[in-house]
């Protein structure tokens, strides 16, 4: 140059670039983490929100539970010396029902407060049990007639009591019982109700129990089976179930006016007979909670239904973070391309501010996401940052064909980032085909370019 400075060379002006990308990684990930703790208040809102209404419910049973007594020996120490010692001890014989058919009507509703929701729901669960009482408990080591079959009790299992309504039926061989809170079973906690019955008949004869109760919860609704045969059908008009868990249903059919699936279950495939002395052996976990995080694998044993919102609109946020740098490393090409090949010098202060709007854009697309969703956001957060940035391109390299250009390439990025996180499983594919399209563009555009640049001439 005449005034003797000496010029930027061309892979100042790169190594300028990348520095401040680099720095941008800052704030970008400041973006991610705000992301996460909007997230967690998410989380938290909504339980809070489900709080008292019953949570994610896990039905058990029915199960009969016979009384009998039986003599423990065992050998203790006293005064060094073994000695044996014969007791009576109450245990208990538990029988599953040969055949259990089971209905579940799931009647969901969304609640909100302020700008969070959670789905709750209320179940409605009939069934019909047969129970027959098998020749070989000897096997088992309980004699038959040590059975008090007078002092039987019929246990239904719920995970979350809290949920169950008043209403209840329960009949057993055609006579009304009355339900009583505790005495679950071990699949739910041992948390539930039961009633007491005469189960006498079970010596000669099988015992048909039906019931039919009533119970709310909030995003899951499980089944721990037992029987010989289960037969669980489960109809809701919510249009986006997730089935889960250890079984999945034999027959589904989703639609926009909800679903219905019908699972089918042999005490085979959970590798339980139909009568043992503790249901601890059948233990099983309480479905997760979607809204407190952790793993959501259901247990093995179980069929887990979960009512889920068709759109995480935090997890789409945060995919979309992660893209950031993306969006930043094309448009800083862009005005690399402008300054080296054009001579549009461009100084790190614009490189800068101009980066500072591309961050901005996941803080408004996360703000305006929570109160209208993330489609509307995600138009009005692009559309705002494309005029920003276009207006101030227009400045920075002094001509509106140039701003132009930033407009098109940002309204591309912005199109294929919403792709992108539409189709998830093609999303790699597609970045590295745009990579590989920037790096072919970038080297087309700079073959003839010397990066180590030159020194100007200073005058004599």
């Amino acid at each position: 140059m005449s005034d003797g400075v000496t010029e930027r060379s061309h892979a100042t002006k790169l190594l300028l670039a990348l520095l401040v990308a680099g720095l941008l990684s800052i704030p970008l990930f400041a973006v991610y983490l705000l992301v996460y703790d909007r997230q967690n208040q998410s989380e938290t809102a909504r339980t809070s929100i489900s709080e008292g209404w019953g949570g994610p419910q896990t039905l058990a049973g029915p199960l009969i539970a016979i009384p009998y007594d039986a003599q423990v020996t065992e050998t203790v120490q006293e005064n060094g010396k073994p000695v044996t010692r014969t007791s009576v001890q109450r245990r208990e014989l538990f029988v599953a029902p040969a055949d259990l058919n089971l209905d579940t009507k799931v009647k969901p509703e969304r609640r909100k407060r302020s700008i969070y929701e959670a789905v709750v729901y209320d179940a409605e669960v009939s069934g019909r049990a047969e129970f027959r009482l098998p020749a070989d408990t000897a096997r088992l080591g309980v004699d038959v007639a040590t059975l008090q079959f007078d002092k039987a009790e019929l246990r239904f299992g719920v995970a979350d009591p809290r949920g169950l309504k008043p209403a209840n039926r329960i009949t057993v061989d055609g006579r009304a019982m009355a339900a009583q809170p505790g005495n679950g079973l071990a699949a739910t906690g041992n948390s539930g109700f039961f009633t007491g019955i005469d189960a006498t008949p079970l010596k000669e004869r099988a015992i048909v129990a039906e019931f039919s109760f009533a119970l709310r919860g909030h995003s899951v609704i499980a089944l721990a089976p037992r029987a010989g045969a289960t037969r669980w059908t489960i109809t809701s008009p919510w249009q986006h179930p997730s089935f889960t868990g250890g079984f999945l249903p034999e027959s589904r059919d989703v639609t926009a006016d909800g679903f219905t699936a019908t699972y089918k279950i042999s005490n085979l495939a959970l590798g339980t007979t139909l009568v043992t002395t503790s249901d601890a052996a059948v233990e099983l976990r309480a479905p997760q909670d979607p809204y407190r995080g952790g793993s959501q694998a259901a247990p093995t044993s179980e069929a887990q239904v979960g009512l889920i919102q068709p759109v995480d609109l935090y997890s789409q946020v945060n995919r979309s973070v992660k893209y950031g740098f993306l969006f930043i490393g094309f448009t800083f090409m862009a005005f690399l391309m402008f300054d080296v090949v054009a001579g549009v010098r461009v100084s790190a202060v614009e490189y800068l501010l101009v980066g500072a709007g591309l961050v901005l854009f996941f803080v408004l697309l996360l703000a305006f996401a929570e109160v209208a969703g993330f489609t509307p956001a995600y138009l009005v957060a692009g559309g705002g940052i494309i005029a920003l940035l276009t207006a101030y391109s227009a400045a920075v390299l002094k001509s509106r064909r140039r701003a132009g250009f930033i407009a098109a390439l940002l309204i591309a990025l912005y199109g294929v980032l919403y792709v992108l996180l539409s189709l998830e499983a093609y999303s790699l594919l597609i970045g590295s085909l745009l990579l590989f399209a920037a790096l072919a563009a970038v080297m087309y555009l700079t073959r003839n370019l010397e990066w180590g640049g030159r020194r100007a001439a200073t005058p004599a």
